[in-house]
């Protein structure tokens, strides 16, 4: 079992600063991490062989001071005994594949894990506690474990407690939520002495996504089919909106109360047609899918993601916005929207340094250093992240304040 790393980390749930308080000393990192650099790279595994986790596999293979070390799949696929074949890679790599997790644990000897298998959180916790029980860190794209306190606080707390015990690091990430509805709202809140409402919103194109994801966007449906969608739980539109606003809650230092939301079906006045599904006019091109939550009794955070597939059709433009009323009132936007699929793996991938140095636990994008992408060696950002708290933050490693 890896030793604990100590380093001061904030609480997953909002409002609750826990027993944990502040280290004095540096992040402990595990001794193979000990150099300026090693020999032997960080090896990851890759849980997923969908869409996800091929992108976040080929993003791996590119990075220096890494190393693919196999890959999971929930079902077997006859004949693919190579992480390479079950990810639809250009040809074998040498590296297990396996949908037994356990048995895949017994041939590889990884210390990472990116997770790509759901977004519900009652789905990703089995693997997540094999991973943690066998000491391996976590980074799973589950929509619903980005801040998990808030919807499920009884899974969150023994999750955390799992992970502290075995000495490992567990996080959430993605696009959204992790970044653009949460992560970066709150880095925007800092250079703000007063916040009263925070909206932000996200306009993005389903034309690329498969089956699965438009079927739960009630693409192609009818309003009626749509409506029963709803009731039936089948139509759920964005996953995340309490995770998002229990983030940017917390980090605020307000105690969110409760979140309203509401789902309503994007009619399309055109034909739209993408590689698995023709709109037809009068249909769903997608779902508005809106969020308010509330501070007691304040509304205070604002989301709204309507997603639809093409979009531009009916003159609409994808982006992404964030305004902020307090002092200073701020907007912030940018077009087109960050690609989800892209930013989603570059997010998992460039945050394995900061999981691995970071304290043992369940911990949130809020809770870590920013996020960077890694354009040298990861191991070399693992050395860097060992410095005394008395170490200029952009200095070469080394150098010192009182120098």
């Amino acid at each position: 079992m890896r030793s604990p790393r100590g380093r001061f980390r904030g609480s997953p749930w909002p409002g609750d600063r826990g027993s944990r308080g502040r280290s004095d000393g540096p992040a402990h990192l595990p001794s193979e991490m000990s150099g300026r650099s090693v020999d032997e790279p960080l090896k990851v595994l890759v849980l997923g062989t969908g869409r996800m986790g091929t992108g976040i596999a080929r993003l791996l293979l590119e990075k220096a001071g890494v190393e693919l070390a196999g890959a999971y799949g929930r079902r077997p696929r006859p004949g693919a005994g190579d992480a390479g074949e079950a990810l639809g890679l250009p040809g074998a790599i040498g590296k297990p594949f396996d949908h037994d997790l356990i048995a895949l644990l017994a041939r590889t000897s990884a210390s990472v894990a990116i997770q790509a298998t759901c977004s519900r959180l009652e789905d990703a916790e089995g693997e997540i506690r094999t991973l943690a029980e066998a000491g391996i860190d976590v980074i799973s794209i589950a929509e619903e474990l980005a801040c998990p306190g808030y919807g499920s606080p009884v899974a969150a707390r023994e999750l955390d407690a799992l992970a502290t015990a075995r000495g490992v690091t567990v996080l959430g990430t993605g696009v959204n939520p992790g970044f653009v509805l949460d992560l970066l709202v709150i880095a925007l809140t800092g250079v703000c002495q007063r916040v009263d409402r925070i909206k932000a919103t996200r306009v993005n194109d389903l034309s690329p996504y498969g089956p699965t994801v438009l079927e739960s966007q009630g693409v192609g449906m009818s309003p009626e089919a749509f409506a029963d969608g709803l009731a039936a739980g089948t139509v759920t539109g964005h996953r995340g909106f309490p995770e998002s606003m229990a983030m940017v809650a917390g980090a605020l230092g307000w105690r969110l109360t409760r979140v309203e939301q509401r789902r309503e079906p994007i009619i399309a006045r055109v034909r739209r047609e993408t590689d698995f599904v023709t709109v037809e006019p009068g249909t769903a091109a997608g779902c508005r899918h809106s969020a308010v939550g509330y501070v007691e009794d304040e509304p205070r955070i604002e989301l709204v993601h309507p997603q639809q597939v093409c979009p531009e059709r009916e003159g609409v433009e994808t982006g992404d916005a964030i305004e902020i009323a307090g002092e200073p009132e701020l907007r912030f936007a940018g077009r087109p929207e960050i690609p989800g699929g892209i930013a989603t793996a570059a997010l998992a991938v460039n945050m394995i340094p900061r999981v691995v140095a970071a304290a043992p636990g369940l911990v949130s994008m809020a809770d870590l250093p920013v996020p960077a992408a890694i354009m040298g060696d990861v191991r070399d950002v693992l050395a860097r992240r060992r410095r005394t708290r008395r170490d200029a933050p952009c200095s070469p490693p080394g150098a010192r304040l009182d120098q």
